[in-house]
C-alpha cells in the first residue's frame, strides 16, 4: 500500500479541490524528458533508468517514493507512490517545487500542503496499520 499523490495542472487560483471548475482542462506538463531533468536536479538520488518510473529509495531516509511517469512522451500529470515516514514530505515538496506543479493528496482528498501533509501520512499511515492488523 502507498500513500498517492497526483500530480497535474491545478488551476493556482483554486484554494481547495471544490474551486477546481468543472469545465478545468489541466494543461499539458510538457515532455517527460524536462520534468525528470527538473525532478533530478532537486533530488539527484532518483533512479531514472527506466523513464516511466522513477524510484528514491536509499533505506538511510525511512522512506521511499516511486513516480509513475506513464508511457507518453508529452505529460499531462503523474503519481507519487510513498511508502514510510514524515522525511518523505519534504522530498514531495522538492518535486512540487522543481516541476512548478500541484498535486492532489489522496488520503485528505485536497491540495498537497507541506504543513497539512504531515497529518495526512499519519492518517494513511494509522490506516495501513488498522488494515494489516485484521
Amino acid at each position: 500500500m502507498s500513500w498517492d499523490i497526483f500530480v497535474q495542472d491545478f488551476p493556482k487560483t483554486a484554494q481547495s479541490v471544490s474551486e477546481i471548475p468543472e469545465d478545468f482542462a489541466p494543461a499539458s506538463l510538457g515532455s517527460r524528458h524536462e520534468l525528470i531533468q527538473k525532478i533530478k536536479h532537486a533530488l539527484p538520488a532518483i533512479d531514472f533508468s527506466n523513464p516511466t518510473w522513477g524510484i528514491l529509495d536509499d533505506p538511510n531516509t525511512g522512506y521511499s517514493i516511486e513516480l509513475n511517469m506513464g508511457e507518453d512522451e508529452t505529460m499531462d500529470g503523474f503519481a507519487l507512490h510513498v511508502r514510510g515516514g514524515d522525511a518523505a514530505v519534504e522530498s514531495i515538496s522538492a518535486i512540487l517545487e522543481a516541476t512548478g506543479l500541484r498535486a492532489l493528496d489522496s488520503e485528505s482528498g485536497e491540495f498537497f500542503d507541506c504543513n497539512e501533509a504531515y497529518r495526512s501520512l499519519e492518517g494513511f499511515t494509522a490506516y495501513v496499520a488498522q488494515v494489516l492488523n485484521r
